[in-house]
């Protein structure tokens, strides 16, 4: 007696159409989940030239998405870049004018500067601010404060970690991009659940996913004679 197999592999195979993305035209469902979490987004994702042409502007991992790691990795640089190398003086002004709807003159041709950092768009005949460039004016003018941070955990597939920012906030969570803190810790990812961090951060701001940490680092270890708060009768003169 002979048996026969019906398998579906071999020549004629071919894999499972995947669920379309419901937020897209452009990319499946597991092709945008992908894509939002990494920083590569959606196009970084596909080796076929026409398929990343096709999917190069997908809003589902775009760094203007909130939340994506493009958009987060996009508030770190740009918050770093006002807070530790600004921009010159005149092109601020032509930034802030254009924030403003004033007009403005741009001598210096500050514009082409401004697009390639992607902070404006358009042209001669209408230049706009973008999101990435209010981000920037908001830097410059929002405080930032060092405040302790601690990881509670962190997701390797995802690369994200959730930590506490107890200057912000003694208990509720902030997601984070988890390689930003272990590349300035000097730390694996796995190292890092349970680690108190120092870093700069906005703790102004009212939504967790607006809070930027920059100058991350290991604070120094807590020696005998340190205190939390400063006795009263320190205070006070030395009298106890």
């Amino acid at each position: 007696m002979s048996i026969t197999y019906n398998e579906p592999f071999g020549p004629m195979y071919l894999r499972p159409a995947q669920a379309p993305c419901p937020n897209c035209p452009c990319c499946s469902a597991p092709l945008c989940e992908k894509g939002a979490r990494s920083v590569m987004q959606c196009h970084g994702h596909v080796s076929d030239p026409e398929l990343v042409t096709a999917v190069s502007s997908c809003p589902c991992s775009t760094e203007t998405t909130r939340a994506t790691h493009a958009w987060r990795l996009a508030q770190l640089r740009v918050v770093k870049h006002a807070t530790e190398h600004p921009l010159p003086k005149a092109a601020e002004y032509v930034l802030r004018a254009l924030a403003d709807g004033d007009s403005f003159e741009d001598p210096t041709d500050e514009l082409c500067g401004l697009r390639a950092r992607r902070y404006v768009d358009g042209d001669g005949e209408a230049w706009r601010i973008t999101l990435l460039g209010r981000r920037y004016l908001l830097a410059l003018d929002e405080p930032r404060y060092t405040s302790a941070v601690y990881v509670n955990t962190v997701d390797v597939p995802t690369r994200t970690a959730q930590v506490v920012v107890l200057g912000w906030h003694m208990e509720r969570q902030v997601t984070v991009l988890a390689d930003q803190l272990a590349n300035a810790a000097e730390l694996e990812l796995g190292e890092l659940p349970g680690r108190y961090l120092e870093a700069k951060v906005n703790v102004g701001a009212a939504d967790p996913d607006d809070l930027v940490l920059t100058r991350i680092q290991v604070p120094a270890p807590i020696t005998e004679d340190y205190v939390a708060v400063r006795p009263v009768w320190l205070r006070d003169g030395g009298a106890r």
